[in-house]
């Protein structure tokens, strides 16, 4: 069953109601058992992904360096939360345990963009209100 959730979610970027119900279809096995995979696992994901993926490190490190300031300041601006996405699919937030950037904490990782030694000024420049409707 992993793989086929690996290729539908690799196709869609998530897994939807109407999949997870193919899925159990196919398998002849109830939807609450696709769940208890796609749950168990924490590559998978139930909602729709933003064009911009945002991580923040929650490492100790980054947490001993107001991690935990930062990541409350993303979420006050994008007005989400960790797992979940904007109403415009323009963001999705996500707290890794750690990033590998010790020495740049705190750390925030935009896609593929490093941004380290963060402060609450920084995030504001990063995610400008005014900018999120």
């Amino acid at each position: 069953m992993i793989p086929i959730l690996q290729k539908v979610q690799g196709e869609l970027g998530y897994l939807p109601e109407e999949a997870i119900s193919e899925i159990s279809l196919f398998f002849g096995i109830p939807e609450s058992e696709v769940y208890g995979v796609l749950t168990f696992y924490a590559q998978f994901r139930t909602t729709p992904m933003g064009k911009n993926h945002v991580r923040i490190c929650r490492g100790t490190a980054c947490h001993v360096r107001n991690g935990e300031r930062i990541l409350a300041e993303v979420e006050r601006r994008l007005k989400i939360k960790p797992g979940e996405t904007t109403p415009d699919l323009e963001y999705d937030l996500e707290t890794v345990a750690c990033l590998g950037c010790c020495a740049l904490a705190p750390v925030i990782v935009i896609n593929d963009d490093v941004h380290g030694q963060m402060t609450t000024m920084k995030v504001a420049e990063l995610f400008p209100i005014e900018d999120l409707g």
